[in-house]
């Protein structure tokens, strides 16, 4: 791993606790932990892979990592900076650092604005980051470096374009000012599994020629295992395992984690039969109530009395797990 003076994000015990509120008498006046105390470093060059069940948090933290939503507690450093304490001048200068590729490539896009208006607002918000004689310039370097043809493309409206190549539009946009980091939120799951393929790797190359660190959030297991570097487990609010790809992928030690990676299709019919699988008791608790101790204790089979009574802590090290009973490796 990079030495530790390589971080460029750091996220600390970061919680977002949304209140209930409504005529349900049981439900009123709590709270929904979407995210409940999750911590990690982000590297200069690296992709992080967050996956998790739906519902488990994970598009609030994106949300948080990039500002637009504020944490109930926590932070969320770059560099020096606290992302949800910057105000004025160092909000603006953050907001040029950390970037989103957000989920829906169909709605994500002003359908009023050709691609070019899209393409140059970013310019147009940060004026000192580029002369204006070279805007149209930059937005054409832009299309090609994603794959578009900017004679072609670049006076069309958004609904001109394919689910692919809209989504390849909004890489570009994220990728305008230069950042450190982009925040991948789900980019690829609109998308046909061809498709998928090539924006993956048009990520994966971006990366290479710009250095850029990304966060990729994704249910698909597969695609995560393919573009990531290091892999976080979350499972209602918190992080359960994290580690290096093929350490998580290959001897996953937290009973959740080897849940989710066992319902991985195989395409091997022998390697199918080999596997085994494990199905899950129940549906997952609601955040409003978590289980006390272990939140995966209710679906866990190797659940004790010390679960329900101690939360396990997630601990340091290279392939951290947060489990009383950790599976073997």
């Amino acid at each position: 791993m990079p030495p530790s003076d390589d971080v460029v994000l750091r996220v600390e015990n970061l919680t977002r606790h949304f209140p209930v509120k409504g005529r349900i008498p049981f439900l009123s006046g709590g709270v929904v932990k979407a995210v409940d105390g999750v911590s990690f470093d982000l590297r200069r060059g690296e992709t992080l892979g967050v996956v998790g069940e739906s519902g488990c948090g994970k598009s609030t933290l994106a949300r948080m990592l990039v500002g637009l939503e504020q944490p109930t507690s926590g932070a969320v450093r770059f560099g020096s900076a606290v992302v949800h304490r910057a105000r004025g001048r160092e909000l603006r200068a953050l907001r040029r650092r950390i970037q989103i590729v957000l989920q829906d490539p169909y709605t994500s896009l002003n359908p009023r604005r050709t691609i070019r208006e899209i393409l140059l607002q970013p310019f147009e918000i940060h004026p000192d980051v580029l002369d204006r004689r070279r805007r149209i310039e930059r937005i054409k370097e832009l299309l090609d470096l994603v794959g578009l043809d900017p004679s072609l493309h670049l006076n069309r409206y958004p609904h001109q374009f394919s689910g692919g190549q809209r989504q390849r539009i909004g890489i570009a946009r994220a990728l305008a000012l230069n950042p450190d980091v982009i925040v991948c939120d789900e980019p690829v799951s609109a998308l046909d599994v061809s498709v998928q393929a090539q924006v993956v790797n048009l990520l994966e190359r971006l990366q290479e020629e710009l250095g850029v660190a990304y966060v990729f959030i994704a249910h698909d297991l597969s695609v995560v295992r393919h573009i990531s570097d290091r892999v976080a487990v979350m499972y209602l609010g918190k992080l359960v395992e994290t580690g290096p790809e093929i350490d998580l992928y290959e001897s996953p030690r937290h009973p959740y984690t080897r849940a989710l990676l066992s319902a991985v299709p195989v395409p091997d019919p022998a390697g199918r039969r080999q596997r085994q699988r494990i199905l899950l008791a129940g549906d997952p608790p609601s955040p409003v109530d978590p289980p006390s101790g272990c939140r995966f204790r209710t679906r866990c089979w190797q659940a004790t009395d010390t679960c329900a009574t101690a939360e396990p802590p997630l601990a340091a090290g290279q392939h951290p797990v947060a489990c009383h009973y950790p599976l073997a490796a």
